[in-house]
């Protein structure tokens, strides 16, 4: 299982995937909440820098609101 993160948005906003379906729109801290209400069984020791885990597209885990992808 993948987490996608799409582009931020023009707010800094991204779109969240898990498994092929839309989590939500989030900012950095919400992933984590997002991973657990999927039922992800580590979703509060995930790294958001695990490549393995997640496919970041637009930027990084570093890339929301007002910094460049």
């Amino acid at each position: 299982m993948r987490v996608v993160v799409s582009p931020p948005d023009e707010r800094g906003w991204r779109k969240v995937r898990y498994d092929g379906k839309i989590l939500g729109t989030a900012q950095a801290s919400d992933i984590g909440e997002f991973l657990r209400l999927a039922g992800h069984p580590d979703s509060e020791s995930v790294e958001l820098t695990d490549e393995s885990l997640f496919e970041w597209r637009g930027g990084g885990p570093e890339t929301w609101a007002d910094s460049p992808p």
